[in-house]
């Protein structure tokens, strides 16, 4: 859930852009040094600092727009390819033929993130998948060799999120910044239930087809506005600089190891991926649960409650509450996640249900208490890959609950196993206590710079 967005400074930024970030406050990205209140660790951050970035405009658009074409898109290519092969099997892997690559480039290319200009790399992909997604509605080729058409460019996928998170600190400062993660990964949920009732409608009225030129032209217009919406920033470690000339695959391996291997970013890596996303397996069984309920009762009512448990957790924690006693309070926010899913074992009633999960996901803000400790332990020439490498251990994790839940549904009641994933996701939290919590946060074993030149 929280994947959507995982979370996304000193470039040599232009003077339109230094005074763009004395709107939002904090450090600049030039010789300006002013830090205004919206920037302050002591005060919480306003939607009007935000928005009033216009580079935080432009990428929040067009990651609006991107969301919004990528689930049109997977909506008209299932269609489309149960519609020509019948098989629900091949349509069941159109609709999520993004996971592997997306995994298998988070392992491999991360390192291009830092590497190459982020504008570029953004608009690049952009237009990538336009050229794709043509080609998908040209209906030229076969089923089997449009699946393999979008795993090949899905692998670049993780490297234009990675650079696009990594963004978000070089936009907005201080307090700002976790904001703005927020809204993003509001507008990651919100996007996604509009896109699929965007793509609900077009396949009633054009067909797959016509919903993939649509798809295009949102390909389109989010390369525009990044294009148009944002500085050029140059790249973060050069090919023949901090990386010694390493091929893409090579550097990536190293990179992560050398950031699993920090002790300080190691543990909230961990503390990122697993309370949240170990939470995942209970919704991976919301179905069968709700069928168990008897007639009347659907998987929908418990999966948007858990949906909007989430939007007003990252709403309130986010917006209202301020940045210190944000911190604080990770840990038990943390320990909401799992807490409520300890009632399932005696099995309640859909509204119960309902209310159960949106409190349990509103924990899901616990991760904003984390934003500003993980960008402060990462090194800045590899931002990009960091956070590429927690949104590919996000997805991992979430994947394997989710498939881990499923089968133990074969065998116990799903209330039960809602109840065992609340219980992992709790005893993952008292074991990460101490990382959690920002006074006994671990030092870094060492200053990461150096081992990953």
């Amino acid at each position: 859930m929280s994947a959507g967005v995982t979370s996304i400074r000193t470039l040599h930024l232009s003077s339109d852009s230094e005074r763009i970030g004395r709107s939002a406050g904090g450090r600049q990205a030039g010789p300006v040094t002013t830090t205004s209140a919206a920037g302050s660790a002591e005060r919480t951050a306003t939607f009007r600092d935000v928005f009033a970035v216009a580079e935080f405009r432009a990428l929040f658009a067009s990651f609006g727009i991107f969301l919004i074409g990528e689930t049109v898109k997977m909506l008209a290519l299932s269609v489309l390819v149960y519609e020509r092969t019948g098989s629900g099997l091949l349509a069941a892997l159109a609709y999520v033929t993004g996971f592997l690559p997306h995994a298998l480039g988070g392992v491999f290319l991360l390192a291009l993130a830092d590497r190459w200009p982020p504008r570029a790399l953004i608009v690049g992909y952009d237009l990538l998948r336009l050229a794709m997604v043509a080609v998908l509605a040209s209906g030229l080729l076969a089923p089997g060799a449009m699946l393999g058409l979008v795993a090949v460019v899905g692998l670049f996928g993780p490297v234009s999120s990675a650079a696009r998170a990594a963004l978000l600190p070089e936009i907005l400062h201080g307090d700002a910044y976790v904001l703005g993660r927020s809204l993003l990964t509001m507008a990651s949920g919100g996007t996604q239930v509009a896109g699929f009732a965007v793509g609900g409608l077009l396949l009633g009225l054009v067909g797959p087809y016509g919903a993939l030129w649509l798809t295009a032209a949102t390909c389109a217009l989010s390369a525009l506005l990044v294009r148009l919406g944002l500085p050029v920033r140059p790249a973060r470690a050069r090919a023949g600089g901090t990386t010694g000339g390493r091929g893409a695959v090579r550097e990536t391996w190293r990179v992560n190891r050398a950031l699993l291997g920090d002790r300080r970013i190691r543990g909230l890596l961990l503390a990122q991926w697993l309370p949240g996303s170990l939470l995942v397996g209970a919704e991976g069984v919301a179905v069968p649960y709700a069928a168990g309920l008897g007639p009347g009762a659907s998987a929908g009512v418990l999966l948007m409650a858990g949906a909007l448990g989430m939007l007003v957790g990252d709403l309130l924690v986010g917006r209202f509450v301020a940045p210190r006693r944000r911190e604080r309070w990770t840990p038990w926010l943390a320990l909401l996640l799992g807490v409520p899913m300890l009632v399932f074992v005696a099995r309640p009633a859909l509204w119960p249900a309902a209310a159960l999960f949106a409190v349990s996901t509103a924990g899901f803000a616990y991760q904003l208490g984390l934003a500003r400790r993980f960008l402060d332990a990462v090194p800045e020439a590899r931002r990009g890959q960091a956070f590429g490498l927690l949104s590919t251990g996000l997805m991992a994790v979430q994947g394997l609950a989710a498939a881990g839940a499923g089968a133990l549904s074969e065998v116990i009641a799903p209330g039960v196993v809602m109840a065992l994933a609340g219980a992992a996701s709790l005893v993952c939290t008292l074991a990460l206590w101490r990382v959690l919590s920002p006074a006994a946060a671990p030092p870094a074993a060492a200053p990461p710079a150096a081992p990953m030149r």
